[in-house]
């Protein structure tokens, strides 16, 4: 029968001709390479090995190395007189696969699989309907209250098991049709030393993501992804309908990126603390603080605003230096407050919720009493023309984002401390007795954090040409929290990467434009961030769960 279930010496059977084969070919490869590659690799081993040993004097040392190194040379001119043989039953072993392998085993094994999951699911079916029966049988004849619910729990149970029984024969199935697929790359890997071709690395990763494919860790991942897609895509879709206008335009995509320029230094920023379970309330606030600094500094003409009842006057500056004195400003002004909430939290083990508060408070009401509350109007038109112009309708302020994006990404993965902020976040009792500051790292967190709300600040006062004032921002950290949410960094802490950041900024700023376009309400705009930011924490909060 073509599809019969083989037994295990059946498929070893089916597979002997191969094995045969290819074992062949891998003893001559062997033999070739014992006096070369194989040499090759030991020496060079022993090199560093030698190299490390420190009870050696140098002359030792040397010597050793330099009888190794030419033991190397012999090695290496055999490894190169062998290379054209070597390559050439290499090439005839994995052509035989090509041409057998499929053919005579893999497809016989995955038919007999699939006549397993067939056998397996039948098993299953006749086990549950012999348990219906005895289980009406058992309360044809019980009638105490208690007897049948007791019944009914042990019906239950033997329900689960027939189940747990059905998943361990089907796991089986998958097991061993996996383990026929990889045994093919597992020949290659042995003649070729590890090496594989493109087209042979991405079937393994297909396959090995097929193998560990679970639908419910995929959607705990990825749900709300695709919810928010479908959203997306029913806009898309509203649009020409409602508005009479296309939302995926070339216009519209660089709009899009260019909103989310600035916001991606206020989500790249959060994104720290929430990696050590905390949060910032204060982000719109400094984004505001931000703003009105640098419109002051590069206001176009004598201030009409005051602050503090002094009007300032920065037009006797040249413009190059208003520009820089205004960045500095507004990475002073984000990182001494941030510091601030900093201390408190690191230093008090305060909660993030109130030290960031206590700051979004101070903020607003010491910037609003100040400037009572004005606008303080554009800035010098020429100046978003240096930092941020368009080049043939490209907007550079784009380049600053993926700027950000590389200096944090490396600061997370490459650096020190970005590994200790991963500690911190994980567990911040077995940091500290690692050895780590913890104290330190928070504080220091919080300083970059501020250090980009500067930035992104100062960049949205380029992008809205001035327009400063204490209500600018508001709002602004729910939708840098969400982005920072959105993208996977969880707030239990410790995990997160830069990658799922900026593409949350991307998603919050893509939807918030599109609801826009379509003139959704502003204030339904809201309530539809609250409903991600739920849902959101809500699959973060499943996956923490699941993992305890």
């Amino acid at each position: 029968m073509p599809n019969a279930i083989l037994t295990v010496e059946e498929e070893l059977a089916l597979r002997k001709p191969i094995d045969d084969y290819v074992g062949g070919i891998q003893a001559k490869v062997d033999a070739l390479r014992e006096n070369g590659t194989t040499r090759v690799v030991a020496l060079q081993g022993e090199i560093e090995a030698t190299k490390r040993d420190k009870i050696l004097t140098k002359a030792e040392r040397d010597r050793a190395i330099s009888g190794y190194q030419k033991e190397l040379s012999e090695a290496k001119a055999v490894e190169s007189k062998n290379k054209a043989q070597v390559d050439g039953l290499i090439k005839d072993a994995v052509t035989y696969l090509g041409a057998h392998y499929d053919k005579d085993y893999l497809s016989r094994v995955k038919a007999s699989c699939a006549q397993e999951r067939v056998v397996a699911k039948e098993k299953y079916e006749k086990n549950l309907a012999r348990l219906e029966k005895e289980h009406q049988s058992n309360l044809s004849g019980l009638t105490d209250h208690a007897e049948i619910k007791d019944e009914n729990y042990v019906y239950k149970n033997r329900r689960f098991d027939a189940k747990v029984e059905y998943q361990k024969d089907l796991q089986a199935a998958k097991d061993r049709e996996h383990e026929a697929f990889s045994y093919r790359y597992h020949l290659i890997d042995m003649l070729r030393l590890s090496k594989f071709t493109l087209g042979e690395s991405q079937a393994q990763r297909w396959e090995n993501y097929k193998y560990t494919f679970n639908t419910r860790q995929f959607l705990l991942r990825n749900g709300l992804y695709i919810a928010i897609l479908a959203v997306f895509i029913a806009l898309c879709i509203a649009a020409p309908i409602v508005k009479g206008t296309q939302l995926l335009t070339p216009a519209n995509v660089l709009n899009i990126l260019q909103q989310a320029s600035p916001r991606m230094f206020l989500a790249l920023g959060v994104a720290g603390l929430i990696l050590q379970t905390g949060t910032d309330l204060s982000i719109g606030r400094m984004v505001g603080m931000g703003m009105t600094a640098s419109t002051i500094i590069m206001h176009q003409g004598v201030n009409t605003g005051t602050v503090f009842g002094v009007a300032f006057d920065f037009t006797s500056v040249p413009i190059v230096g208003r520009i820089i004195l205004a960045l500095l400003v507004c990475v002073v002004l984000c990182v001494f407050f941030a510091t601030i909430a900093g201390f408190f939290t690191a230093k008090f083990k305060m909660h993030w919720f109130i030290s960031t508060m206590a700051n979004m408070l101070i903020i607003f009401g010491l910037l609003t009493y100040a400037t009572k509350g004005v606008s303080f109007g554009s800035i010098e038109p020429a100046i978003p023309n240096m930092i941020i112009p368009k080049v043939n309708g490209f907007p550079t302020i784009i380049l600053w984002a993926v700027a950000a994006i590389a200096v944090v990404w490396f600061i997370w993965n490459k650096t020190t401390f970005g590994k200790n902020m991963y500690a911190v976040g994980g567990n911040q009792e077995a940091a500290a007795v690692s050895g780590i500051n913890v104290f330190w790292v928070m504080l220091a967190t919080f300083m970059m954090a501020g250090v980009l709300y500067g930035f992104g600040s100062w960049l949205e006062c380029m992008r809205m040409v001035g327009s400063g004032s204490a209500a600018y921002g508001q709002g602004w950290e729910t939708d840098a929290i969400a982005a920072c949410v959105v993208g996977g960094v969880s707030f239990t802490g410790g995990i997160g990467k830069i990658s799922g950041v900026t593409i949350g900024v991307l998603i919050f700023t893509a939807l918030t434009y599109s609801l826009t376009i379509l003139g959704v309400d502003t204030n339904l705009q809201f309530v539809f961030s609250g409903v991600i930011i739920l849902l959101a924490v809500t699959l973060d909060c499943l996956k923490y769960i699941q993992k305890k």
